[in-house]
């Protein structure tokens, strides 16, 4: 079981880094151009205070949550662009001071529930220990492209762990978000922490097989970069398609990375 303060601690880590990115940037900065399309650094610090505002308004006010999601329309990239519109407004230092207010306000909201207990999300109610890991997916997804943006080379601890569990448990969601049928059996992970600790999910004997470093694994699930140009390692009949619509999260894929696109070939500083 995800320990709340254990994930929280990670969250608000992996916030200051972020932060350690984009603080003093100058005007240039916050207008370079990231790998997804049409986003600068700024949307992407945008989307992420939105991201934000809406798991504190779930984790504190959960009614008021409800209440909100309830007039989301059906259109997913509509929603996303009118949720952080009210962010991309303001000036680039107003927005970073909300970023981190922000971010300090969710922390507080989830570090105060227990980790079991359920909050309501977009797409179905979840343990709040699980919302925070969701929170870590956002930051290193989101956190990447401003790297690649900036030239930033990020480093990484066993913190990943947080996501690789919460990858691992929505390991169906390139499934669902392309309207296939999920493999009925249960694949088998095998990811291999900076610090060289194995996590091992699944049946022992499963037929389909997952393995890599968690780096690799989690630049893999947000689609941040191609499975071509990662350590990731998959056998079985399932689990090798399975590596091409990977994602950690709810919603289209986008089109992702294409295979070379990155002279690094991925890799981070673990």
């Amino acid at each position: 079981m995800t320990q709340t303060p254990d994930v929280v601690a990670a969250l608000t880590a992996d916030g200051d880094a972020l932060d350690r990115m984009v603080t003093g940037l100058g005007a240039s900065g916050w207008d370079a151009p990231t790998p997804a399309e049409g986003w600068t650094v700024k949307h992407q610090i945008a989307h992420l205070t939105s991201i934000f505002w809406m798991a504190e308004k779930a984790a504190a006010t959960p009614e008021a949550f409800t209440a909100m999601s309830a007039n989301l329309g059906p259109n997913f990239n509509d929603n996303v662009a009118k949720a952080m519109a009210p962010f991309l407004d303001m000036p680039n230092e107003m927005l970073l001071g909300k970023w981190q207010e922000q971010r300090a306000n969710t922390e507080q909201a989830l570090a105060a529930l227990p980790p079991d207990q359920i909050v309501p999300w977009l797409v179905r109610p979840l343990p709040a220990g699980i919302l925070a890991c969701a929170g870590m997916m956002e930051l290193f997804g989101h956190g990447q492209d401003v790297a690649d943006a900036l030239d930033v080379k990020r480093e990484h601890t066993d913190r990943l762990g947080h996501l690789v569990g919460f990858a691992v448990r929505t390991w169906d969601f390139g499934y669902t978000g392309r309207g296939l049928d999920v493999p009925a059996d249960p694949f088998r992970f095998e990811i291999t922490l900076p610090s060289g600790r194995v996590m091992e999910f699944g049946p022992a004997d499963a037929a389909d097989r997952i393995s890599g470093p968690a780096v690799d694994f989690c630049l893999l699930v947000t689609r941040r970069r191609h499975h071509r140009d990662l350590a990731v390692t998959a056998s079985g009949p399932n689990a090798v398609p399975w590596l091409e619509i990977a994602q950690a999260y709810r919603g289209p894929g986008g089109k992702g990375r294409a295979p070379g696109q990155f002279s690094d070939a991925g890799k981070s500083a673990a």
